[in-house]
């Protein structure tokens, strides 16, 4: 026999009152899809303009133009442009078309201070949002890469502890 659930009252004042705190704490841009954006170039860790464009909902000239009217907040180490060389080599990889009514120039380049800066520019919730989730990203990959680095490390010590046990048992059989 199956027993009917009555549905339970809900308190509508409680339910109003935590939904914005459980929009507030839901992410607005995936972690992978910002991971995958950050680039290394010039030995940086950058994204492009038009990544960033994409994942704060704006146009890429929309971005590219706030940026220059605040041209003074992007010294050379928050953004770049990139050479036509680095865009060339840059659009093989990705496999970006050059069809009709593509960019006329090369992408800006934001490092992670770059990134910083923008959410004092672009001045919207969703920038704020999306730049909380962009620093997590390149906190992660900098923890990825020390953890990498100290297993390498441990590696080469444990090749030069073996290499001469192992040198001594190679001599022994020549």
């Amino acid at each position: 026999m199956c027993r009917r659930y009555e549905p339970v009252p809900i308190d509508n004042a409680w339910l109003l009152a935590t939904m914005p705190s459980m929009v507030k704490n839901a992410s607005i841009v995936a972690a992978s899809q910002i991971e995958r954006a950050i680039l290394l170039l010039r030995r940086e860790k950058v994204i492009l303009d038009e990544v960033l464009a994409q994942l704060y909902g704006v146009e890429t000239r929309t971005l590219v133009q706030v940026v220059n009217r605040n041209v003074e907040r992007f010294p050379e180490d928050f953004m770049f442009q990139l050479t036509q060389q680095e865009w060339d080599s840059l659009r093989s990889q990705i496999v970006i078309s050059r069809g009709s009514g593509g960019r006329r120039y090369p992408p800006y380049a934001f490092t992670e201070q770059g990134v910083d800066m923008l959410s004092s520019v672009l001045r919207s919730e969703r920038a704020v949002q999306v730049n909380i989730e962009i620093m997590r990203a390149f906190v992660r990959l900098r923890q990825i890469l020390a953890s990498n680095e100290t297993l390498a490390r441990g590696l080469a010590e444990l090749e030069q502890r073996y290499d001469a046990k192992f040198r001594v048992v190679f001599d022994a059989i020549r």
